[in-house]
């Protein structure tokens, strides 16, 4: 479920008044999604999605999302596009939410992560590294580290309904993670995607039927960070099979198609697992929080908590980068 504003045509058609994207052809929700209310929108002028922000967004966080949008697209990587007005702006308000259009891109997200799909992914990470080196933007991760602990809070009174024994355990990780995470300044630090799972890539096949990425989506967890924080990001999501064994194939594919862009620091190696640890906790603790905190009837789909618990363990065990490929 991803509408969760609904838009009537009189209200798109005044909208729309403010743009020079011609009349209005079509218009429908997009299922897809947790965050935001997305509308799928043909007018004369060409295709595009227009998000309704809703309240788990800050506005004030909207430029800088937009912003870096703006600058990737500028600088060449397959990213949706935000549409400005005639006044210049591209962030409006429509029905009491604050709103954008943006470009539609063109392309289908892999159902099942097959290992050729790893080393276009891996490049096109690093372009998005690379690209947005000289954007001006700063957004601290309030998913990072320091959010960790409150998180972990939040859950104690029904974590352990979920498995037995879970609070201690995450105590456990947590303090062994937070320990062994890079000190400030130790690692390249950029404008990072942070949640760039399967469903925020899309793929077309390249001429020799080989899959490309034909578009980046969802920024709205960008925010500035370490850079191969979102290499481990991309490892936890990626990079295990259906059955939780880890694909040290993709992995490798990953990584040294990302370092053949932008090459990897020694540092950012060692640090690699350390990293995958911190990114498994961090979804692990959302979607428990969620799973916590939510209504059994609420029409948002509660994730697995405990498909995370799964990696992370893995991680733990890890002994050296090249265990996971670096």
């Amino acid at each position: 479920m991803a509408v969760y504003t609904e838009v009537t045509d009189e209200a798109l058609r005044a909208f729309l008044a403010d743009y020079e994207l011609g009349g209005l052809i079509a218009f429908r929700g997009i299922a897809e999604g947790v965050e935001n209310s997305n509308y799928a929108l043909r007018t004369e002028r060409g295709d595009f999605v227009l998000t309704l922000y809703e309240k788990r967004v800050d506005p004030a966080e909207l430029p800088y999302f937009l912003g870096l949008m703006e600058h990737l697209a500028q600088a060449g990587l397959a990213c949706p596009t935000p549409v400005r007005g005639r006044d210049g702006e591209a962030l409006r308000a429509l029905c009491g939410r604050p709103a954008a259009i943006c470009t539609f891109l063109e392309g289908v997200w892999p159902r099942r992560v097959r290992p050729e799909h790893l080393a276009p992914l891996g490049d096109s990470l690093a372009r998005l590294h690379a690209a947005s080196g000289d954007f001006a933007g700063r957004r601290p991760n309030a998913l990072g580290p320091q959010g960790w602990a409150p998180l972990l809070e939040a859950c104690r009174g029904r974590g352990d309904e979920v498995q037995a024994g879970l609070m201690a355990e995450l105590d456990g990780h947590l303090g062994a993670i937070l320990a062994a995470w890079p000190a400030a300044g130790a690692l390249p630090v950029g404008q990072i995607h942070a949640d760039l799972f399967p469903d925020n890539v899309f793929f077309l096949p390249d001429a020799a039927g080989q899959p490309r990425v034909s578009g980046i989506i969802d920024f709205y967890f960008a925010c500035t960070d370490l850079l191969a924080y979102d290499i481990a990001v991309c490892l936890n999501a990626w990079c295990f099979e259906a059955d939780g064994a880890f694909n040290l194939t993709k992995a490798r594919a990953l990584i040294g198609a990302y370092a053949a862009v932008r090459p990897l620091a020694p540092a950012e190696r060692l640090a690699l697992p350390a990293l995958c640890r911190g990114a498994a906790i961090r979804f692990l603790l959302t979607r428990l929080y969620d799973w916590t905190h939510t209504p059994a009837d609420a029409l948002v789909t509660r994730k697995d908590p405990l498909e995370y618990l799964r990696k992370l363990r893995f991680f733990a065990q890890v002994e050296s980068p090249g265990a996971i490929g670096a």
